[in-house]
């Protein structure tokens, strides 16, 4: 009993010391946790922290994806979603295949603005390394590594347009120019596959690559692209038993390839000495794809403030951000020097003035569009019947010819109701009053002086017909260099010998059609997204060295089918260009025997109505009417081949429309 009672007390003792010991040790991790606690709660989260783990998080599950779709099998992806959506319809190209369609034209295709890739062939000495490397498309890697040397490499001459010493940065050349804009990310890639299946191949297909940035008429002045074009369609009707081409411009190329065909019947030295029996000769169709014919509001705005609808709104989730100096970038500032060196922007500035895009307290939409209806799903090429039902009674008619305007209660009231200081007036006085802030990169507006930036303010209101003062206003060195190269009205008399210059060839309302009454002119576009039409601005209160207006992003329209999201007035469209541009020539100004149009050219609209992919596996989806997406619509690329293989607009159907742009076009009291 005496060693139990020893034994017992042995084992109460070693408790307590083990007891001690455990309190000690908890005393002890508690000095040392202690500071550590105090240091990891004195660390805050700050903005800056959660943008880099955001970008990061999203940058990581990118590429994680892109990994695991490279190196999976081809069958995964497609067992995968045959099971969700049952059995996958043939491409467009497998499908014609087995109608019998073959090869028949050549096609010609002509990207548009930013799609088509830039390759470096001189450079300074921070561009080292880079010889023939992208600087434009692929995978950016030099905007990351060397951005203030990727900006000085993508820059043109302020004052000529053309090269600037020292740099040269020329097209990269071949289909692969443009098939992709970057990795995983088609532009012409589908609708390449898809005419190969039917047997076409690179001699019966021709990528009329050319340098985006420069006026049209320096790209045959610099690189000869005119001549070439030319040159390469001769070659390609002559080695094809004498077929014409079908010409597929997309975009800006819509525009390039208007200059062209009155570039190529011109005579030398300002043409290229084609005759006007060269279009006839040569050019089967042109089917244009999501042209902005009459301009585009975007290209206001990107002129204007370098923003769009997407950049506002990342303004608003992370305020100053991009106009700080962040790693030494003004972001903002440097791109607005750079985009404003590239002429080629100021041709889809809004051509027709009011009569085309409205005045203050009229437009042709009005407001038969509803920006908050969701957009069904139609298999059919043919079918119009799934059409949203738009109820007008419950829909606000919308200023949409008021491009601009400063506030939101500007934008809404009646011109009667607008006190507006007239902006030339103003201009005069603030001649003496620049703004002397010296700052670390140079833009215009640090020219013009508070006074000046006011002005802009007061006049409260810009149509499409005072946007071009306000752009002379802003911009001068553009504007004059534009003023050279591009022309934004309607001719009144378009034998006048005046229209003979190439500043109007690109524009439709101040230029004739070839004399070629057996080729076609398609227009080609989706619709059925908000589309950018108008916008509220605001001037900014930030540093003197920031660009001083901004869209006013806390303008809205108090509800869900309201079209003024974000200060941004929508109406429809593909996303960039409205429904009014991309239509309204083959609607009206081309349709039959016009003044624009006097050898009765057929013109046909094709709309294709937007439906988003029904899931992830679609990727950007085979229905989609989104400007670039629209590259991939099964529809679409079924149209083309049917007319590449031989077929007419006739036999496709002829016009085949969702929106309104025929009302439309009955509101414009356009000349023909």
């Amino acid at each position: 009993m005496s060693f139990l009672r020893r034994r017992k007390g042995t084992d109460s003792s070693k408790s307590q010391n083990l007891r001690c010991n455990i309190v000690k040790e908890d005393e002890k991790n508690n000095l040392y946790e202690s500071p550590r606690k105090e240091s990891y709660n004195s660390k805050k989260w700050s903005c800056w922290d959660s943008c880099c783990w955001f970008i990061g998080f999203v940058c990581s599950v990118w590429w994680f994806l892109l990994l695991l779709y490279n190196t999976m099998p081809a069958s995964i992806p497609q067992y995968v979603t045959e099971a969700i959506k049952g059995p996958l319809t043939d491409p467009p190209g497998v499908k014609l295949r087995k109608e019998g369609l073959t090869v028949n034209h050549p096609v010609v295709f002509v990207p548009g603005i930013v799609t088509g890739g830039l390759e470096l062939w001189e450079g300074h000495q921070c561009a080292e390394g880079l010889f023939r490397k992208r600087l434009w498309g692929g995978s950016f890697g030099e905007l990351y590594k060397r951005p203030l040397c990727w900006a000085q490499h993508m820059s043109l001459d302020n004052e000529t347009g053309l090269d600037p010493p020292g740099i040269r940065v020329r097209p990269v050349s071949g289909l692969v120019a443009a098939d992709y804009f970057a990795a995983g990310y088609f532009v012409w890639a589908v609708l390449i596959a898809n005419l190969a299946q039917i047997g076409y191949e690179e001699k019966t297909m021709y990528m009329a690559a050319y340098d985006w940035r420069l006026s049209f008429q320096n790209t045959e002045v610099r690189d000869q692209t005119l001549s070439r074009i030319k040159s390469n369609i001769e070659l390609m009707v002559a080695t094809n038993g004498g077929k014409k081409v079908v010409v597929v411009p997309h975009s800006m190329g819509v525009l390039y390839f208007l200059h062209f065909m009155k570039w190529v019947e011109a005579p030398p030295p300002m043409g290229g000495g084609g005759g006007s029996e060269w279009c006839a000769k040569h050019i089967k169709a042109v089917m244009n794809i999501g042209g902005p014919f009459l301009g585009v509001p975007k290209s206001v705005s990107g002129l204007f403030s370098v923003e769009a609808r997407d950049i506002a709104i990342a303004r608003t989730f992370a305020p100053g951000f991009l106009d700080k100096d962040v790693f030494g970038l003004q972001t903002f500032q440097h791109l607005m020097r750079m985009t404003r060196t590239w002429d080629s922007t100021m041709s889809m500035i809004p051509k027709g003035g009011e009569t085309i895009w409205g005045g203050l307290d009229w437009s042709p939409e009005g407001s038969s569009f509803n920006c908050g209806a969701k957009t069904l799903r139609n298999n059919s090429i043919n079918n119009t019947d799934q059409i949203p039902n738009i109820n007008l009674a419950n829909m606000k008619n919308v200023n949409y010819g008021r491009i601009i305007s400063f506030g939101k209660d500007v934008a809404e009231a009646h011109s009667s109701k607008i006190e507006r200081v007239d902006l030339l007036q103003d201009s005069m006085k603030a001649d003496m009053l620049a703004n002397l802030t010296n700052c670390d990169i140079w833009i215009e507006y640090h020219d013009i002086g508070d006074h000046r930036i006011k002005a802009v303010a007061d006049y409260k209101v810009y149509t499409a017909g005072s946007i071009l003062d306000l752009l002379h206003f802003v911009s001068p060195k553009l504007m004059a260099r534009g003023g050279a190269h591009f022309s934004y009205g309607i001719a009144d008399n378009l034998d006048d010998p005046k229209y003979q210059h190439y500043k109007y060839w690109s524009n439709p309302l101040e230029t004739k059609l070839p004399d070629a009454p057996d080729m076609e002119i398609y227009s080609m576009y989706g619709v059925g997204i908000p589309t950018e039409r108008a916008y509220v601005y605001k001037v900014t209160t930030a540093t003197d060295c920031s660009i001083p207006f901004q869209i006013d992003t806390s303008a809205e329209g108090g509800s869900e089918d309201s079209c003024l999201k974000g200060g941004v007035f929508s109406a429809d469209g593909d996303e960039t260009v409205p429904v009014l541009s991309a239509g309204l020539m083959a609607a009206k100004g081309w349709r039959g025997k016009t003044r624009f149009n006097p050898s009765g050219i057929p013109a046909y609209i094709r709309e294709y109505s937007h439906a988003p992919p029904a899931n992830l596996l679609e990727g950007r989806g085979t229905q989609s009417g989104a400007h670039v997406d629209i590259m991939g619509n099964f529809a679409l690329i079924e149209d083309v081949i049917r007319v590449a293989a031989g077929a007419t607009g006739k036999e496709l159907g002829g016009d085949h429309v969702y929106s309104d742009i025929f009302k439309w076009a009955e509101r414009i009291n356009l000349q023909l």
